[in-house]
């Protein structure tokens, strides 16, 4: 974030008023909310995260998603240790301005969706996965 800090002084656009590039500092957790005790909820989600990360079925795509999340979050808390802020510099529509490490977070969770999903799918249409009844 100190590229963006020391050259982003002004929007630049990039797609008119639509996208561009906006330094915003973020004191909040996910887009500016504020919660009490931040630090203690960091925690918790990076604790949910390798918990879930260590007990998730080892693929691939699952890797990437929860290398990604992991990277993200760390990036985030990173950036918040210097000052107590978090340096959000991307503008796309209405949404709030938000950062790469908040975009990695998105789509890690994204990815374990899709995957979650089609794991369901795939178990739902495989007829072996289904318990067979035994006859008595």
């Amino acid at each position: 974030m100190a590229i963006v800090d020391r050259f982003l002084d002004h929007r630049v656009a990039i797609v008119g008023s639509f996208a561009g590039l906006e330094r915003s500092f973020n004191a909040g957790v996910a887009f500016s909310v504020h919660l009490p005790a931040q630090s203690f909820l960091v925690v918790v989600a990076l604790t949910l995260v390798i918990v879930a990360a260590i007990r998730s079925e080892r693929t691939r795509l699952n890797a990437v998603a929860f290398g990604l999340i992991i990277g993200g979050a760390l990036g985030n808390i990173l950036d918040r240790a210097i000052d107590g802020l978090v340096t959000d510099y991307i503008q796309v529509g209405t949404f709030p301005v938000f950062n790469l490490a908040d975009s990695c977070v998105t789509v890690g969770v994204a990815l374990l969706a899709v995957e979650m999903v089609v794991g369901w799918w795939r178990r739902r249409k495989d007829p072996r996965s289904k318990r067979q009844e035994t006859k008595a």
